[in-house]
Formats: structure tokens, sequence, C-alpha cells
């Protein structure tokens, strides 16, 4: 089956948390990469939403940061909640 052309929306949302959080301690993706033995393509397309990361790489990523993943987590299911925009 081919990919969908559209992210997930909560790829978008953790990526964007993930992003929040790295940016919060002034890392680079790069620096970020090198910590926690990823590749810093990698990390940057799942930042843009466009992968959905592992729960392996969730944690890790979680743990070099040391950012809690269950609360980043929550955030995302919080987000979910929230009215979607209609489009007109």
């Amino acid at each position: 089956m081919p990919r969908s052309s559209q992210p997930d929306p909560d790829a978008v949302r953790f990526g964007a948390i993930l992003r929040r959080e790295r940016l919060a301690r002034g890392w680079t993706i790069v620096k970020l990469a090198r910590r926690s033995g990823m590749h810093h393509q990698y990390l940057g397309v799942v930042e843009a939403g466009g992968n959905i990361p592992s729960l392996s790489t969730i944690l890790e990523v979680c743990e070099v940061l040391g950012a809690d993943a269950g609360a980043m987590i929550r955030e995302v299911a919080e987000a979910r909640k929230m009215p979607k925009a209609k489009t007109s």
C-alpha cells in the first residue's frame, strides 16, 4: 500500500513537542542525534512529523533529553481531544 500523502496528525504533534523540548535545552538536532545514537536526518523527519517513531525511539530521545515521556505522550493525547478546525 502506498504511503499517505498526508502526515499523521499525532506524528506531527509529537514531532513539534520533541523539537520544543530539544530547543528548550539549546541543543541542535545533531547534538541530540549524537547523544541518542540516532541519525540526525531521521530525527529531523520525526520532528517534521514525517515518521511515527517507535516506542523505543520515544523512550530513548526522552531519556537523553531528560524529558518525561509520559508527559509528552499525554500532551499528544490531549491535543487529539481538541476540536478539529473546519476546512471550507
